[in-house]
């Protein structure tokens, strides 16, 4: 009997949880087309700015450290 309770309760905390996840997506601010394409811009470039950077450090420090060990 105490698994069938188990079940239960399990049941209505996940239609208890889908319930609340889709009240708060009705709250949220989407943004427009145009807004969401500026930002995905925005994201793809900074993503591309970061990667190189951290290429040229990450070559800087396996050089330095060549130069160091002597190799």
């Amino acid at each position: 009997m105490a698994g069938k309770d188990e079940k239960i309760k399990r049941e209505s905390g996940l239609k208890r949880f889908s319930r609340e996840t889709a009240a708060e997506l009705r709250r949220v601010s989407w943004p427009t087309w145009p807004e969401a394409r500026r930002l995905t811009w925005i994201v793809i470039i900074v993503v591309t700015f970061m990667a190189i950077f951290l290429w040229l450090v990450d070559l800087g420090a396996a050089v330095s450290l060549k130069l160091m060990v002597g190799v």
